[in-house]
């Protein structure tokens, strides 16, 4: 299967092997490179190793985000939601060999289907979506981004404010479940904010991502209860990580070019 040219959530390709019966083994095992299945000595019994996509733990102790996000909502949202994607995601892929070798991100990619998604797609989106929400965070995030990030903001959308404007706007407005992002469109080559539905990302529409906002109600209903709009302003003045942000759009520079005026990143 091919490789796809951008990853914007790098993850470790190193593989875990269990022998003749699956289990979810550890919340911290590495993501799944391959899935092997080996016959010893010309026997006719086979004996099966699989290899599994892990959960990845969050860049920062599950306190550290107090008082914007707290303990107990990590505990439930990566610790219970997260896990319970990863746990269903592997028994999926246990019975399925066509899948075989790929990556998270050539899975979410495949199991779209062109829009006809397949039954694997929404939790293998869903596993990368939380790994790729917990890394657009951080302790003492908030604020505005500098140099690069913030000249892009400013050239594809007038302003810092117009843009804030537009991301909060978008969540606000999103119905039911589902995420709010701010992308690098790839062929227009200007970064925008787009909203998707449940588990959909815009890696399937090769669009590159740079940060991201869960908007599934356990995301922020323990600490925020139906007050979406304060949950939203909290990850803009106090979570969103723009130093992630900044190295996200340091490596989308190496696929897209952005064009004139060239805008150094960092």
């Amino acid at each position: 299967m091919g490789s796809c040219c951008y990853n914007p959530s790098p993850s470790s390709s190193q593989l875990l092997v269990t022998d003749f019966s699956w289990g979810f083994k550890s919340s911290k095992l590495p993501y799944l490179c391959k899935q092997q299945k080996r016959r010893f000595d010309g026997s006719q019994r086979a004996s099966n190793f699989f290899a599994y996509y892990g959960l990845r733990t969050p860049p920062y102790k599950l306190d550290a985000l107090e008082p914007f996000m707290s303990q107990r909502t990590l505990e439930m949202h990566w610790g219970g939601h997260h896990q319970n994607y990863v746990e269903r995601l592997n028994k999926q892929l246990e019975k399925n060999d066509i899948l075989y070798g790929c990556t998270i991100d050539e899975l979410v990619k495949v199991t779209y289907n062109n829009g006809n998604p397949l039954p694997e797609f929404n939790n293998a989106a869903q596993v990368w979506n939380h790994d790729f929400f917990w890394e657009s965070m951080q302790p003492g995030g908030g604020d505005m981004p500098k140099l690069g990030v913030l000249q892009q903001i400013e050239k594809d959308f007038g302003s810092f404010t117009n843009f804030r404007e537009k991301f909060v706007e978008a969540a606000l407005t999103l119905f039911g479940s589902g995420w709010v992002w701010l992308v690098l469109k790839k062929e227009e080559r200007r970064l925008a904010v787009i909203k998707t539905s449940n588990a959909i990302c815009p890696l399937v529409w090769d669009d590159i991502p740079i940060i991201s906002l869960d908007m599934w109600e356990h995301a922020y209903y323990l600490d925020y209860k139906n007050d979406k709009g304060k949950y939203v302003n909290v990850f803009m003045n106090h979570l969103v990580s723009w130093n992630v942000a900044m190295a996200r759009m340091a490596r989308a520079e190496a696929f897209v070019n952005l064009g004139e005026p060239k805008i150094p990143i960092a």
